[in-house]
């Protein structure tokens, strides 16, 4: 992809792919779903999902899976609040933005 992938919209998307399981999904599953949308790698993805788990948006835990532990995240209220907000807010601005791209609405 040739577009910069803001923090906003990795955060967006990190929490539209964690909502869609309501028992939570584990990292390397997150990397996999955001990356069919996104190029990013592990070593940005962790801390976006530390980040989100400090602003409260997610909580973790630990379940075991084939003899180890693995690590799940899942959105709470506030996240599911603050994704909200992120869709609301990405629909104003892909409908300015495609208005631009097919020259028909203007801002």
């Amino acid at each position: 992809m040739i577009f910069n992938t803001g923090a906003a919209l990795l955060d967006a998307v990190v929490l539209a792919v964690v909502s869609r399981e309501s028992e939570g999904t584990y990292g390397y599953k997150i990397t996999q779903d955001v990356r069919e949308v996104l190029e990013v790698s592990e070593s940005t993805l962790y801390p976006v999902l530390r980040r989100l788990k400090k602003d409260q948006c997610l909580e973790v835990y630990d379940r075991q899976f084939g003899g180890r532990n693995r690590r799940y995240y899942k959105i709470t209220a506030e996240g599911t609040v603050q994704l909200r907000l992120y869709r609301e807010e990405w629909r104003r601005y892909s409908k300015k933005i495609s208005g631009i791209f097919e020259g028909g609405e203007e801002i």
